[in-house]
């Protein structure tokens, strides 16, 4: 079938750390509204539908013009919401999955990602990684790392700091995860339908599924990343740095 790619941005109403979440009001807008028109950018994505059980999301989010689809208040996780969209959307190839919880997230990354996946049809699944800014957060259990081969295809992910580094002096380059995912439409729609696995569980890792079931996940590394909003004190502090930079900027 033709290549198309759909942006789907899951967002739910209930977090433990932070209830609300999408719709708390960063430098004027709400957190989901900056996800969206970041999406907006991407020159590559053919569609943009914002995901949620909530209808006090899916009031907002028309609000802005978003296209949004109401699904199901049984999934478990944003993956499986954006597979429910999915399963909808047959004229669509690939999808990308954007947090809805990084409102700094790249446009150029996501055309880099849609870019991999036109260029090389047998690629079914594909992420973002980059270097840790803050050698300190290698050890937070919080960010994910990710080792890859020589072809930047996924080894592992884990919460843990890998590659364990033995011998004192000996340098490492540690790669944290951004949490942005690219499928062919059929591998999402696969992946779903899998038993979460034994790593996976031991690691609350999603993304160890595909790789428990020889999926290839290859890996863009790029130079910087884009910061995810966990907890309210987090969109506080992304409101002062928006806040000074020239408005612009925010609409790069």
């Amino acid at each position: 079938m033709a290549f198309k790619a759909v942006g789907i941005i899951p967002a739910r109403w209930g977090s433990t750390r932070f209830p609300g979440k999408p719709l708390h009001p960063i430098a004027g807008k709400p957190l989901l509204q900056h996800v969206w028109e970041r999406c907006q950018r991407a020159r590559d994505l053919d569609s943009v539908i914002v995901a949620t059980e909530d209808m006090r999301i899916a009031e907002a989010a028309f609000g802005w013009g978003a296209e949004v689809s109401l699904t199901s208040s049984k999934n478990q996780s944003g993956t499986d919401r954006a597979a429910e969209v999915a399963s909808n959307a047959s004229k669509f190839s690939h999808v990308i999955n954007v947090q809805g919880d990084e409102p700094l997230v790249d446009p150029k990354l996501i055309d880099r990602l849609v870019a991999a996946l036109r260029a090389d049809r047998g690629l079914r699944m594909i992420t973002a990684a980059h270097p840790f800014d803050d050698p300190a957060d290698v050890a937070s259990p919080h960010q994910v790392k990710v080792v890859v081969d020589a072809k930047s295809d996924a080894l592992y992910f884990s919460r843990s700091p890998i590659p364990f580094v033995r011998e004192t002096g000996t340098r490492a380059t540690y790669l944290r995860h951004q949490g942005i995912y690219g499928y062919s439409r059929d591998l999402l729609l696969q992946f779903v339908r899998w038993k979460p696995s034994p790593l996976e569980r031991a690691e609350s890792l999603e993304q160890l599924r595909a790789l428990e079931n020889a999926v290839r996940i290859h890996v863009l590394v790029t130079k910087t990343g884009s910061p995810g909003i966990d907890t309210p004190e987090e969109a506080a502090a992304l409101e002062r740095i928006l806040r000074r930079r020239p408005r612009k900027e925010h609409r790069r």
